[in-house]
Protein backbone atom coordinates (compact mmCIF):
# COMPACT_ATOMS: atom_id res chain seq x y z
CA UNK A 1 0.00 0.00 0.00
CA UNK A 2 1.03 3.41 -0.70
CA UNK A 3 2.77 5.47 2.16
CA UNK A 4 0.04 8.49 3.32
CA UNK A 5 3.00 9.77 5.57
CA UNK A 6 3.76 13.55 5.04
CA UNK A 7 6.95 14.76 4.29
CA UNK A 8 7.70 17.48 6.86
CA UNK A 9 11.36 17.91 5.90
CA UNK A 10 10.42 19.41 2.50
CA UNK A 11 9.05 22.10 3.97
CA UNK A 12 12.72 22.85 5.10
CA UNK A 13 13.27 24.79 1.71
CA UNK A 14 12.13 28.11 2.14
CA UNK A 15 10.26 27.68 -1.41
CA UNK A 16 8.05 25.16 -0.09
CA UNK A 17 7.44 26.58 3.57
CA UNK A 18 6.79 30.18 1.89
CA UNK A 19 3.00 29.22 0.69
CA UNK A 20 2.40 26.63 3.41
CA UNK A 21 2.79 29.71 6.00
CA UNK A 22 0.90 31.81 3.69
CA UNK A 23 -2.20 29.02 4.03
CA UNK A 24 -2.41 28.78 7.72
CA UNK A 25 -2.24 32.50 8.76
CA UNK A 26 -5.54 33.47 8.13
CA UNK A 27 -6.58 30.31 9.89
CA UNK A 28 -4.46 30.84 12.84
CA UNK A 29 -5.71 34.69 12.98
CA UNK A 30 -9.46 33.66 12.76
CA UNK A 31 -8.44 30.83 15.41
CA UNK A 32 -6.91 33.71 17.63
CA UNK A 33 -10.15 36.01 17.00
CA UNK A 34 -12.54 33.52 17.95
CA UNK A 35 -10.71 32.74 21.37
CA UNK A 36 -10.09 35.94 22.29
CA UNK A 37 -13.32 37.10 21.61
CA UNK A 38 -14.71 34.01 23.90
CA UNK A 39 -11.92 34.34 26.54
CA UNK A 40 -12.79 38.46 27.36
CA UNK A 41 -16.44 37.16 27.79
CA UNK A 42 -15.88 34.71 30.18
CA UNK A 43 -12.60 36.50 31.73
CA UNK A 44 -14.53 39.86 32.04
CA UNK A 45 -18.29 39.08 32.03
CA UNK A 46 -18.76 35.11 33.29
CA UNK A 47 -16.12 34.87 35.66
CA UNK A 48 -16.45 35.88 39.62
CA UNK A 49 -14.95 38.53 41.21
CA UNK A 50 -11.95 37.79 43.55
CA UNK A 51 -12.52 37.56 47.02
CA UNK A 52 -8.82 39.24 47.96
CA UNK A 53 -8.45 41.36 44.66
CA UNK A 54 -11.94 42.45 43.68
CA UNK A 55 -12.23 43.83 40.01
CA UNK A 56 -8.88 44.76 39.36
CA UNK A 57 -7.16 40.15 39.46
CA UNK A 58 -9.40 40.47 36.03
CA UNK A 59 -5.92 42.00 34.40
CA UNK A 60 -4.79 38.23 34.69
CA UNK A 61 -6.59 37.18 31.80
CA UNK A 62 -3.88 39.56 29.85
CA UNK A 63 -0.93 39.54 31.84
CA UNK A 64 -0.20 35.95 32.48
CA UNK A 65 -1.05 34.55 28.93
CA UNK A 66 1.25 37.06 28.05
CA UNK A 67 3.77 36.11 30.24
CA UNK A 68 3.45 32.52 29.50
CA UNK A 69 4.30 33.50 25.79
CA UNK A 70 7.10 35.59 26.71
CA UNK A 71 8.99 32.85 27.85
CA UNK A 72 7.71 30.14 25.51
CA UNK A 73 8.36 32.08 22.35
CA UNK A 74 11.95 33.20 23.36
CA UNK A 75 12.32 29.16 24.23
CA UNK A 76 11.23 28.49 20.44
CA UNK A 77 13.55 31.90 19.17
CA UNK A 78 16.79 29.90 20.84
CA UNK A 79 15.25 26.53 19.50
CA UNK A 80 14.96 27.48 16.18
CA UNK A 81 18.32 29.76 16.45
CA UNK A 82 20.23 26.76 17.48
CA UNK A 83 18.71 24.24 15.04
CA UNK A 84 20.04 27.31 12.37
CA UNK A 85 23.62 27.72 13.89
CA UNK A 86 24.25 23.69 14.35
CA UNK A 87 23.07 22.84 10.72
CA UNK A 88 23.31 25.50 9.15
CA UNK A 89 19.60 25.80 7.92
CA UNK A 90 18.80 29.24 6.37
CA UNK A 91 14.43 28.39 7.33
CA UNK A 92 15.47 28.25 11.23
CA UNK A 93 17.45 31.25 11.33
CA UNK A 94 14.71 32.88 10.08
CA UNK A 95 12.35 31.65 12.03
CA UNK A 96 14.45 32.55 14.67
CA UNK A 97 14.39 35.99 13.96
CA UNK A 98 10.88 36.54 13.18
CA UNK A 99 9.62 35.52 16.87
CA UNK A 100 11.89 37.91 18.38
CA UNK A 101 9.86 41.24 18.14
CA UNK A 102 6.68 38.53 18.94
CA UNK A 103 8.26 37.63 22.05
CA UNK A 104 9.26 40.94 22.86
CA UNK A 105 5.73 42.30 22.54
CA UNK A 106 4.46 39.76 24.68
CA UNK A 107 7.55 40.46 27.38
CA UNK A 108 6.59 44.43 27.52
CA UNK A 109 2.46 43.56 27.60
CA UNK A 110 3.58 40.63 30.88
CA UNK A 111 5.57 43.91 31.96
CA UNK A 112 3.02 46.64 31.78
CA UNK A 113 -0.24 44.62 32.66
CA UNK A 114 2.11 43.40 35.71
CA UNK A 115 2.02 46.75 36.36
CA UNK A 116 -1.32 47.85 36.15
CA UNK A 117 -2.11 45.15 38.61
CA UNK A 118 0.50 45.81 41.16
CA UNK A 119 -0.70 48.93 41.87
CA UNK A 120 -4.08 48.20 43.39
CA UNK A 121 -2.97 44.65 44.59
CA UNK A 122 0.43 45.43 46.09
CA UNK A 123 0.53 49.46 46.31
CA UNK A 124 3.33 49.48 44.04
CA UNK A 125 3.97 49.85 39.69
CA UNK A 126 7.09 48.26 40.46
CA UNK A 127 9.36 46.42 42.79
CA UNK A 128 12.45 44.82 42.30
CA UNK A 129 11.75 41.32 43.25
CA UNK A 130 13.27 37.78 41.60
CA UNK A 131 10.14 37.59 39.25
CA UNK A 132 10.04 40.68 37.85
CA UNK A 133 13.79 41.48 37.55
CA UNK A 134 14.10 38.33 35.80
CA UNK A 135 11.32 39.23 33.21
CA UNK A 136 12.68 42.28 32.80
CA UNK A 137 16.11 40.47 31.68
CA UNK A 138 14.29 38.70 29.41
CA UNK A 139 12.97 42.03 27.74
CA UNK A 140 16.61 43.25 27.56
CA UNK A 141 17.57 39.91 26.21
CA UNK A 142 14.98 40.07 23.43
CA UNK A 143 15.98 43.43 22.46
CA UNK A 144 19.50 42.68 22.63
CA UNK A 145 19.11 39.89 20.26
CA UNK A 146 17.37 41.86 17.67
CA UNK A 147 19.83 44.77 17.87
CA UNK A 148 23.11 42.02 17.67
CA UNK A 149 21.59 40.91 14.88
CA UNK A 150 21.03 44.22 13.08
CA UNK A 151 24.23 45.48 13.96
CA UNK A 152 25.91 42.90 11.34
CA UNK A 153 25.67 43.52 7.63
CA UNK A 154 26.10 39.83 6.63
CA UNK A 155 22.52 38.13 7.37
CA UNK A 156 24.67 34.48 7.73
CA UNK A 157 27.09 36.14 10.19
CA UNK A 158 24.38 37.92 12.05
CA UNK A 159 22.50 34.79 12.24
CA UNK A 160 25.61 32.88 14.03
CA UNK A 161 26.45 35.80 16.49
CA UNK A 162 22.67 36.48 17.68
CA UNK A 163 21.82 32.45 18.24
CA UNK A 164 24.85 32.33 20.30
CA UNK A 165 23.34 35.20 22.68
CA UNK A 166 19.43 33.40 22.33
CA UNK A 167 21.26 30.27 23.34
CA UNK A 168 22.80 31.75 26.82
CA UNK A 169 19.98 33.53 27.29
CA UNK A 170 17.76 30.51 27.77
CA UNK A 171 19.21 29.69 30.92
CA UNK A 172 17.11 33.01 31.96
CA UNK A 173 13.68 31.12 31.25
CA UNK A 174 13.79 28.48 34.46
CA UNK A 175 15.01 31.75 36.75
CA UNK A 176 11.58 33.00 35.76
CA UNK A 177 9.69 29.72 36.17
CA UNK A 178 11.12 28.80 39.43
CA UNK A 179 11.46 32.13 40.98
CA UNK A 180 8.95 32.23 43.10
CA UNK A 181 9.89 28.80 44.28
CA UNK A 182 13.95 29.70 44.95
CA UNK A 183 12.93 33.50 45.96
CA UNK A 184 10.87 35.34 48.72
CA UNK A 185 9.02 37.24 46.07
CA UNK A 186 5.71 39.50 45.78
CA UNK A 187 4.22 37.29 43.23
CA UNK A 188 2.36 34.25 44.49
CA UNK A 189 2.79 30.70 43.11
CA UNK A 190 1.63 29.18 39.88
CA UNK A 191 -2.23 28.54 40.12
CA UNK A 192 -2.28 25.89 37.08
CA UNK A 193 0.18 23.34 37.21
CA UNK A 194 0.22 20.26 35.72
CA UNK A 195 0.97 18.05 38.87
CA UNK A 196 -1.52 19.52 40.42
CA UNK A 197 -5.41 20.62 40.58
CA UNK A 198 -6.07 24.32 39.50
CA UNK A 199 -6.34 26.72 42.66
CA UNK A 200 -8.87 29.21 41.28
CA UNK A 201 -12.17 28.66 40.25
CA UNK A 202 -13.58 26.83 36.79
CA UNK A 203 -15.03 30.30 35.43
CA UNK A 204 -11.63 31.62 35.82
CA UNK A 205 -9.53 29.06 34.49
CA UNK A 206 -11.55 28.73 31.35
CA UNK A 207 -10.98 32.38 30.54
CA UNK A 208 -7.44 31.86 31.27
CA UNK A 209 -7.17 29.34 28.79
CA UNK A 210 -8.58 30.46 25.94
CA UNK A 211 -7.05 33.74 26.44
CA UNK A 212 -3.56 31.27 26.62
CA UNK A 213 -5.04 29.52 22.78
CA UNK A 214 -5.43 32.75 21.71
CA UNK A 215 -2.21 34.34 22.14
CA UNK A 216 -0.52 31.29 21.19
CA UNK A 217 -2.49 31.39 17.70
CA UNK A 218 -1.66 34.63 17.76
CA UNK A 219 1.69 34.30 17.92
CA UNK A 220 2.38 31.66 15.25
CA UNK A 221 0.30 33.27 13.12
CA UNK A 222 2.16 36.84 13.58
CA UNK A 223 5.96 34.62 13.00
CA UNK A 224 4.76 33.27 10.41
CA UNK A 225 3.70 36.32 8.53
CA UNK A 226 7.06 38.18 9.40
CA UNK A 227 8.66 34.75 8.50
CA UNK A 228 7.36 35.23 4.85
CA UNK A 229 8.60 38.46 4.52
CA UNK A 230 12.13 37.67 5.78
CA UNK A 231 12.42 35.40 3.19
CA UNK A 232 11.03 37.30 0.52
CA UNK A 233 13.96 39.54 1.43
CA UNK A 234 16.79 37.26 1.90
CA UNK A 235 15.74 35.03 -1.16
CA UNK A 236 14.80 38.23 -3.49
CA UNK A 237 17.02 36.91 -5.87
CA UNK A 238 15.82 33.50 -6.19
CA UNK A 239 12.96 32.59 -8.69
CA UNK A 240 10.50 31.47 -6.79
CA UNK A 241 10.87 34.52 -4.39
CA UNK A 242 10.08 36.65 -7.42
CA UNK A 243 7.56 34.60 -8.58
CA UNK A 244 6.11 35.16 -4.77
CA UNK A 245 6.58 38.77 -4.52
CA UNK A 246 5.08 39.16 -8.63
CA UNK A 247 1.48 36.76 -7.36
CA UNK A 248 1.81 39.38 -3.90
CA UNK A 249 1.29 42.74 -6.06
CA UNK A 250 -1.18 41.25 -8.19
CA UNK A 251 -3.51 39.98 -5.50
CA UNK A 252 -3.14 43.33 -3.69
Amino acid sequence: MPSTAINWFKYAAPQRFYPLAGRLVPWLMAVALLLAAAGFYVGFFVAPTDAQQGEAYRIIFVHVPAAWMSMVVYLAMAFWAGIGLVFNARLASVLALALAPTGALMTFLALWTGALWGKPTWGAWWVWDARLTSELILLFLYLGYMSLHAAIEDPRRADRAAAVLALVGAVNVPIIYFSVKWWNTLHQGASVSLTRAPSMATTMLTGMLLMALAFWAYCIAVALMRTRLLLLERERDAAWAQAATRQERAAA
